[in-house]
């Protein structure tokens, strides 16, 4: 196979906490975000085709598999079913700290402001400041829920609620593993495997809400534009919507996008818009639902046998998607009106692939795309964008034919 000649580009490095994801100002020295003169060096393709995926670094270091990814400006947070919490620094993506406290593996992290939530299988979340003026530059500040929280409630009885037989809990706590967080709003949204869907108000840390939201396990969420979306392994995935204006107003059911029969729903991702929803089932297929303009009501408007195996992640960059499964593969798609395109796979990780994160900042005519495997690595990814040439096969060569997603 002859390879693209290959280019050097280099471009500043971004805050450790970005302007974008900041909830509030102050002048508190900590609450502003680390800067750095630093600058990224990528080799890439000088003519980016659909064919040029390319591996640019492979970082290991977790002692468990690789169950989360975030992006913080110039730091990529990784977790494993271990408790510590690894922090790369770009460009060179060197190891730059650990930090982790608890039980149990770290099954999401998501960051705002100058803070980064992780959730665990004990069932806490945990809030961690970023400080620039300490050596613990990660420092535990909190765990939700609160003890301020715990000491509004435990007293009335009406706040317990029925977990197991002969077993109650305060309605503000998970009963089981928290497998998924998602930050919108001023809120940070918690699924469980308790089936449950919990809202917490970052200001104050407080737990605003508790939503009985599916019958079997909740396995990931994405909240976006007020609305918030939960895949569950009971093959559905819900849509839920504030019931009124008032920063108070609780959630309610707006839709219900149903699955195959018996088949888990284990990713859910939305385009920018709001307007269409993918989900990524057990058995291998990704499923697109278009939404009304009051989101109201759904279409159901494409499936496509994405994996041979389950697939476990999906994420969206713009008009691709990117999905990883249990067959150790990532399928890169371009998103169409009614459907989706295959426009290659990407293979290198000895493993299944748990997790993916596109990196918002555009390198060289792509983007850069981090995967996080049960094999224990992390693998960096340069994608270009799309250039209307879908390929007629797939990057590796296997044989498999690159077709228009049906509509129906």
């Amino acid at each position: 196979m002859n390879h693209p000649p290959y280019t050097s580009i280099e471009l500043p490095s971004t805050p450790l906490l970005s302007a974008a994801t900041t909830t509030g100002s102050s002048s508190d020295p900590d609450e502003s975000p680390v800067t750095s003169n630093r600058f990224f060096h990528y080799s890439i393709p000088k003519t980016p085709s659909c064919s040029s995926y390319r591996s640019l670094s492979v970082l290991t270091g977790h002692d468990g598999s690789v169950s989360c990814l975030a992006i913080c400006g110039e730091f990529v947070l990784s977790a494993s079913h271990g408790k510590d919490i690894i922090v790369w620094q770009q460009p060179d993506l060197r190891q730059f700290t650990k930090f982790g406290q608890g039980d149990g593996s770290v099954k999401a992290v998501v960051t705002v402001g100058n803070k980064v939530f992780t959730a665990h299988q004990d069932s806490r979340i945990r809030v961690w400041k970023v400080s620039r003026s300490s050596e613990n530059i990660f420092k535990l500040v909190n765990t939700l829920p609160t003890t301020k929280d715990y000491l509004g409630k435990f007293m009335k009885q009406s706040n317990y609620v029925q977990t197991r037989r002969h077993h109650k809990r305060l309605w503000i706590e998970h009963a089981d593993s928290i497998s998924c967080l998602s930050v919108s709003n001023g809120l940070i949204y918690s699924g469980s495997w308790d089936k449950t869907l919990k809202v917490w108000r970052i200001s104050d840390l407080k737990c605003l809400e508790s939503i009985k939201a599916h019958d079997d396990a909740i396995n990931s969420l994405i909240a976006s534009n007020g609305i918030v979306y939960s895949a569950s392994a009971d093959g559905k995935i819900k849509v839920w919507g504030r019931s009124g204006t008032e920063p108070e107003s609780s959630h309610s059911l707006k839709g219900i996008l149903e699955g195959h029969k018996d088949v888990s729903m284990n990713s859910v991702v939305v385009s920018d818009d709001g307007s269409v929803v993918y989900g990524g089932g057990s058995d291998g297929y990704v499923m697109g639902w278009l939404g009304s303009k009051d989101l109201d009501s759904w279409k159901f408007v494409c499936e496509v046998k994405a994996h041979k195996m389950a697939i476990l992640c999906m994420c969206i960059r713009g008009e691709i998607l990117c999905s990883g499964s249990t067959d150790q593969s990532i399928c890169i798609w371009k998103r169409e009106v009614n459907g989706l395109t295959k426009i290659g796979v990407v293979k290198g990780h000895g493993g299944p692939v748990k997790c993916l994160q596109a990196s918002p900042n555009s390198v060289g005519g792509g983007f850069l795309l981090y995967s996080g495997s049960l094999d224990k690595s992390i693998r960096v990814w340069w994608v270009p964008h799309y250039y209307d040439e879908a390929n007629t096969g797939d990057s590796d060569h296997e044989g498999q034919s690159t077709r228009m997603i049906k509509s129906v």
